[in-house]
């Protein structure tokens, strides 16, 4: 199936005793996109953020982007500021965000929006949340959002428990700024392997099981997430 459009999520942070901690937002159990899983804030990228993000085409690198590539950044960006005052409250100004990955699910997902990942320190404001969009909320350090999921208390998405995967690494919310405006932004293209017995695998590219001609050919390792039932084990070599 092809893409259907953009969307945008913002990765809030804050330090904690306990090493940085992520917003998570519980999306309603029976109804929606990703029912019942937590998830950053975020939504679909709409119109209006693609009209008024022509001004923005510089920020982030865009002088470094193609122009439809700087302006469709420009436009998730505005719509991650949106979506999180929307469903949080909090004001986080556009510049504040770090553009951190883009993920494309796989082809043959029932909807397929390719999805900017922002990353950006929450300000001091109180979490004011959107009931008629949201069940409840919490901030956790990745570690403790990783072991919810693995004991089946908290339900989380590929690219979210990824994301926080790749967050342990940082043991503030400075360095975790640092390393994501150091590096450059990646593009996790989805591809599913045809497995046996109950374990699914999610293949990016780098792996030798993606599946895509040139880097296919030049791919000698792993980059890849396991999933056999909540035991999800992320590889990359």
């Amino acid at each position: 199936m092809t893409l259907v459009g953009s969307a945008a999520t913002v990765v809030l942070l804050r330090d904690s005793l306990a090493g940085p901690e992520v917003l998570l937002l519980e999306r309603p159990r029976h109804t929606g996109s990703f029912a019942g899983a937590w998830v950053f804030p975020g939504g679909r990228v709409d119109p209006e953020d693609y009209a008024g993000a022509s001004a923005d085409t510089n920020n982030d690198g865009g002088a470094d982007r193609s122009g439809d590539e700087a302006h469709e950044l420009a436009a998730a960006r505005r719509a991650g500021v949106r979506e999180t005052v929307e469903e949080t409250g909090v004001v986080v100004p556009p510049e504040s965000l770090t553009h951190l990955s883009c993920w494309i699910p796989p082809a043959e997902a029932s909807k397929r929006l390719k999805t900017w990942f922002f990353l950006a320190s929450a300000p001091a404001q109180e979490i004011q949340l959107n009931e008629g969009e949201l069940m409840d909320y919490a901030w956790l350090t990745p570690a403790e959002a990783l072991r919810r999921h693995q004991e089946a208390i908290m339900q989380l998405v590929t690219p979210t428990w990824v994301t926080l995967h790749l967050l342990l690494q940082d043991s503030t919310v400075a360095g975790a700024l640092e390393r994501a405006a150091s590096g450059e932004p990646e593009t996790f293209q989805s591809r599913r392997l045809a497995t046996s017995g109950g374990s699914q695998v999610i293949v990016w590219a780098g792996d030798v099981d993606y599946e895509q001609s040139s880097l296919a050919a030049q791919a000698t390792g792993k980059h890849r997430l396991t999933m056999n039932g909540l035991n999800w084990i992320y590889e990359r070599s």
